[in-house]
């Protein structure tokens, strides 16, 4: 297994294991696990919910409850790596292909990660200005260059730095690309996506 972006540490053993067992289940069983693994991570305080759905779908599929958690623990892994390290949807696949996951199970999931990473980010934010003390915040706009391939001519972006009190210490908080319009050919604006980036330099999230 070769460097994986979510992680630098070793991933447990067992990871490999349960990325094999995801291979036999069929491309539906599949996405309703990665629908029920999302909805939790959209909204993690419904833990109760959350254990109920996973009870429904080992008993609908006949898979063990215990094994089932162990899957759904080693799946989260990455999610949970790729929020704290900025990994794009290609990235999320790669990873899950190096761990043994097939490509088309692989692929499904980072769709998956590119429509939901937004709501996770502003998720993550939220919680880290709940955790620590707002002390000073600064915005900048930006304007980036256009790409034919996106059809417009340019984004506007807003970038936020936040300072925060931790303990004694201050320290910033760098939010980048919180909201982005963009302008196509025919002069009208809509917008495009949402993404984040946040931490002491590098640390966050965006779609891919």
């Amino acid at each position: 297994m070769g460097l994986l972006n979510f992680t630098r540490e070793p991933v447990p053993e067992a990871v490999s294991a349960d990325m094999h067992n995801l291979n036999q289940l069929s491309a539906q069983q599949f996405s309703a696990l990665t629908e029920v693994l999302f909805r939790f991570l959209t909204e993690p305080k419904e833990v109760e919910r959350f254990l109920t759905q996973l009870s429904d779908f080992a008993t609908m599929n006949k898979i063990s409850l215990g094994p089932l958690k162990n899957i759904v623990k080693s799946i989260l892994l990455v999610p949970n790596g790729a929020l704290k390290r900025n990994l794009s949807s290609e990235q999320v696949r790669a990873d899950f292909i190096a761990l043994g996951l097939s490509e088309e199970k692989a692929s499904y999931f980072a769709e998956q990660w590119k429509v939901n990473s937004p709501t996770l980010t502003r998720l993550a934010v939220g919680q880290t200005l709940m955790i620590n003390q707002l002390i000073d915040m600064e915005w900048k706009f930006g304007v980036t260059a256009g790409s034919s391939e996106l059809e417009k001519v340019g984004s506007i972006f807003l970038q936020l730095k936040l300072v925060v009190k931790k303990g004694s210490q201050l320290e910033n908080v760098y939010v980048g690309e919180l909201t982005v319009l963009t302008r196509g050919k025919d002069g009208k604006a809509a917008v495009w996506g949402l993404g984040c980036c946040w931490g002491q330099g590098s640390l966050g999230a965006e779609p891919g």
